[in-house]
């Protein structure tokens, strides 16, 4: 009769008062460890890098002999630079082969650079013996680059407030107004004039041009952009001013020769306070303060008009009717064959030729088509996530989001896209990096981003 029946307990329940509650409550969160994150450095910024190495433009290594090394040819992913853990970066800017920083430093140094220096694009770089030096071409690992000074000049006065380079040249604008330009000056894009055969190996010449002299004293230079080998300035009052190479008119002079002196460019900018300058390449794009598209240079795949009997180069500022569909235009950017926009809304429009973003087989359109929000991060989880800005370099694009997340494509031979491979990217695809992405310099080969830490 009692075969298979087993006796249940009865529960146990512990019966509490409530400040017996309150006292075992109080001794459960003395239990509970706090979690205190390792940060690893103590700056705000720091830098991530990728790309192409061998030139020694991604500054991290420290050994020559490693740096010969055949394997050491490329980073495929986003790397974090050694340099920005002991330094305060506050800007950087890639040209071909070599990179810039801006830095803030107890020792007055306030810029450095890595990577090529064939034509003293970094400044006069020496080794071995002080009165027998021997240039380098190639620097490996960031190292500072000597402005000079005039007497009265601080550290304050050195800051960089911008900086450019192009494809052997680099222009510095430093805070106290101060233009400083040193590397090829074939075409003038130095900002001087044009000496025949002159060397440029092993040159310790950094030109120095004053303010005032390129926009008066009543105004101000606030960016300095470099174009293959041109170079630009825009002003606070929203004048730009130009010089170097116009081949394609992207000096914008009003000519197709080339300028060793500094001038104001007219034609459709002449009145417009102008915002923002882009160019990578020999083709050039402006905004206005509302929003409005201006162009000029090489418009071989209508990137500047898609009209029939457009020219295929043009020499003076043109306001673009092709751009005028896309709403108030906040960001410009334009490489070696194509242009991308972003506007208000925070689409992203591409035209142009290459690989525009569209997929592989959409290598051409004369007309900006917008690129779909999802691509740029925004989902269920992030509905709200939108693109806050863009660049490129001469065959690859690249967008930030409002969460600081960075999104690639284009080519990708030298593995610059920073996604883990060489193969090209037709749509946009984040790049794994691990911080908030401010700035991204694009290099003709390699990518320089500059970030804050998540926490």
């Amino acid at each position: 009769m009692w075969q298979g029946l087993r006796a249940t307990p009865a529960r146990l329940a512990r019966q509490y008062t409530t400040k017996a509650k309150r006292s075992v409550l109080s001794q459960d969160q003395s239990k509970i460890k706090d979690y205190e994150p390792k940060v690893s450095g103590t700056h705000t910024t720091r830098v991530y890098v990728w790309g192409f190495q061998e030139t020694g433009a991604l500054g991290l290594q420290t050994n020559v002999k490693k740096a010969q090394e055949r394997y050491t040819e490329m980073v495929h992913h986003p790397t974090r630079l050694q340099f920005s853990n002991n330094n305060d970066i506050t800007d950087v800017t890639a040209g071909y082969g070599f990179t810039a920083y801006a830095v803030k430093r107890s020792d007055g140094e306030t810029l450095f650079g890595s990577g090529l220096n064939t034509d003293s694009q970094l400044g006069f770089q020496v080794k071995g013996n002080p009165k027998d030096p021997a240039n380098l071409d190639v620097i490996i690992y960031p190292t500072a680059i000597k402005l000079p000074r005039v007497a009265g000049e601080s550290d304050e006065d050195m800051q960089v407030r911008s900086m450019s380079a192009g494809r052997a040249h680099l222009v510095v604008v430093t805070r106290n107004g101060t233009v400083f330009t040193m590397g090829n000056n074939s075409y003038g894009q130095c900002g001087r004039e044009i000496i025949e055969d002159e060397r440029y190996s092993s040159s310790s010449l950094i030109h120095r041009i004053p303010q005032a002299s390129i926009c008066g004293e009543e105004d101000e230079i606030v960016h300095v952009e470099c174009g293959q080998d041109h170079t630009m300035f825009l002003t606070k009052l929203g004048r730009v001013y130009s010089c170097g190479w116009g081949a394609d008119g992207q000096t914008g002079q009003g000519h197709y020769q080339t300028a060793g002196e500094i001038k104001l460019l007219a034609g459709d900018i002449q009145k417009e306070r102008i915002v923002r300058l882009a160019c990578s390449s020999d083709c050039v794009l402006a905004l206005n303060e509302h929003g409005d598209a201006f162009g000029w240079g090489n418009s071989e795949y209508g990137q500047l008009d898609d009209s029939a009997e457009a020219a295929t180069q043009i020499n003076t500022p043109k306001a673009l009717t092709l751009t005028k569909g896309m709403g108030r235009i906040k960001d410009v950017a334009a490489g070696g064959s194509f242009c991308i926009a972003l506007n208000s809304e925070g689409l992203v429009y591409t035209w142009g030729f290459g690989i525009l973003g569209f997929g592989p087989y959409v290598e051409q359109t004369s007309r900006p088509q917008h690129l779909l929000p999802p691509l740029f991060g925004r989902n269920d989880f992030s509905n709200e996530a939108t693109v806050v800005s863009i660049g490129c370099g001469v065959f690859h694009m690249g967008a930030i989001n409002s969460d600081g997340d960075l999104f690639m494509w284009g080519k990708n031979r030298f593995g610059h896209l920073g996604l883990g491979h060489k193969k090209d990217q037709f749509f946009p695809f984040k790049a794994a990096i691990n911080g908030k992405v401010l700035k991204v310099a694009y290099g003709v080969d390699h990518t320089i981003a500059l970030c804050k830490p998540f926490i």
